[in-house]
């Protein structure tokens, strides 16, 4: 059953008990920055995130965190706003989006098409809020960057490309610091006529 079928979750069964769980979209925005910082190890990430959801962690640890990935899925397979890119012979998925970096156009974007405070609004459901985000209009600045961003330039008609490269690199969104040696490693070897097995 989908958002308009059913009264959205504020707790989750796990071996016939219900949880408790945060589902203010405030937390699941911390949630989301929490999985993409690269200074955290992936097991401290799982610790802090059920820390984040669950008033109450559940000693079964590992459906905690099914239903905690489900939550934020929003019962959706797969509901991150990503542009999915094929190089080579492997998948990455390039992010469009950012809510720390994002987050003015984002407010803007929510108090443009939907008159709505993200500032002051105590609470929302996450499944509204991505519900929301998911549906920000193709002529609010935010969606445009995101175009931007997830456009790509080989398929973008010659007379074009130069202005989309232009706004590409106008909002691209910061990169790790891995992802700045990964790119710097590439740069280096094209430069050098070095070959690029391994690093692409």
């Amino acid at each position: 059953m989908g958002i308009l079928e059913r009264k959205l979750p504020t707790t989750v069964l796990i071996n016939g008990v219900e949880y408790p769980i945060r589902s203010n979209f405030r937390t699941m925005i911390k949630f989301e920055q929490l999985m993409q910082d690269p200074e955290v190890t992936d097991q401290d990430k799982v610790w802090l995130a059920l820390r984040l959801f669950y008033p109450d962690i559940p000693e079964d640890t590992d459906k905690a965190v099914d239903q905690l990935l489900w939550f934020y899925r929003c019962d959706k397979r797969d509901n991150i706003y990503t542009k999915k890119t094929k190089k080579r012979r492997s998948k990455r998925t390039d992010r469009i989006y950012d809510f720390q970096c994002d987050d003015d156009y984002i407010y803007a974007a929510f108090m443009s098409q939907y008159r709505l405070d993200l500032h002051t609004v105590k609470y929302l459901h996450w499944w509204k809020f991505r519900a929301m985000f998911n549906a920000i209009d193709e002529d609010t600045l935010f969606h445009k960057i995101m175009e931007y961003r997830a456009v790509e330039l080989d398929k973008v008609p010659k007379e074009k490309r130069a202005y989309y490269k232009r706004m590409k690199q106008l909002y691209a969104l910061p990169l790790s610091q891995s992802e700045e040696d990964r790119q710097n490693a590439l740069e280096q070897a094209l430069l050098n006529g070095q070959s690029l097995e391994g690093l692409v």
